[in-house]
């Protein structure tokens, strides 16, 4: 089988935690070669975004143009899509695109709890999650697309999950990271309204920095060679985050909340880097 030619298309993180820089190697170290349109330029590192930078939506098009027109996409996984603009262009390449497979995280709610996306961007959204195989919401995210309030239990996240399911006709990986647990556990929804549990170890780590666009763009990477199957994709992405995460304060990167270990357990990554 040849490698996934997976394609994010998200913003930028010239701190290499996140976003598409985070997407790349996420996918290099699944076993793909990454590609990368950029939808947003961020100023920001360890500590926190100082500044937004939104290219014309035109340039996005040519990118995905350029790109399409000359490589074959297996997978797109989605990530930052700030303005309305930016979601319509993406909806209408993905209604030309190939790509047999899309995994959207949907970049809505900030850590701090404040909407990244107004009505109309969360409207334009909607267009776009009925374009994905899975979507990938943490907790306050999958509150918003479910109109109601923030889950606090795992009853509560669940009946929403099945909500957006059943309404979007997509499968929805809700992301267990804001409800109190023993263990990394997380909930594969399917549109018919079955319940897949995907638990793995608790890793006790502040360096989580890029963990949601790292998952998703694993996911979009073992799908195509795992044929189709979320399942077992979701599994084999969730035991290489784990490792990841246990080998992130090596890293030594910044001085607030760093960057997963990618390539952990790889020739080499047992080097440590200098801290920054």
């Amino acid at each position: 089988m040849s490698i996934p030619r997976v394609l994010s298309i998200a913003g930028s993180d010239p701190s290499g935690g996140a976003g598409i820089q985070a997407d790349i190697k996420s996918i290099a170290a699944n076993g793909g070669y990454g590609m990368a349109a950029v939808t947003a330029l961020t100023a920001q590192n360890t500590r926190g975004v100082r500044g937004v930078h939104i290219p014309p939506p035109q340039f996005l098009i040519d990118q995905l143009e350029a790109i399409s027109e000359d490589i074959q996409v297996d997978a797109v996984k989605i990530g930052m899509l700030a303005n309305t603009a930016t979601i319509e262009v993406v909806t209408g390449w993905l209604e030309r695109s190939t790509a047999a497979h899309v995994v959207l995280d949907p970049v809505m709610v900030a850590t701090s709890g404040d909407r990244l996306l107004d009505a109309d961007t969360s409207e334009a959204l909607s267009g776009l999650i009925t374009r994905a195989g899975l979507i990938t919401p943490n907790i306050p995210e999958l509150a918003v697309l479910a109109g109601t309030e923030t889950a606090g239990d795992w009853e509560e996240a669940t009946a929403q999950a099945r909500h957006v399911a059943k309404e979007y006709g997509v499968s929805v990986l809700a992301k267990g990271g804001h409800l109190p647990g023993e263990r990394a556990t997380d909930l594969l929804v399917w549109p018919g309204g079955s319940v897949t549990q995907v638990s793995s170890a608790w890793i006790d780590t502040p360096n989580t920095h890029g963990t949601g666009c790292s998952l998703s763009s694993a996911i979009a990477t073992r799908v195509v060679e795992r044929e189709g199957d979320w399942e077992s994709a979701v599994r084999v992405a969730k035991t290489w985050l784990t490792t990841a995460l246990a080998a992130a304060d090596d890293l030594q990167v910044g001085s607030g909340h760093g960057p997963l270990h990618h390539f952990a357990g790889q020739p080499g990554a047992g080097r440590r880097a200098r801290r920054a």
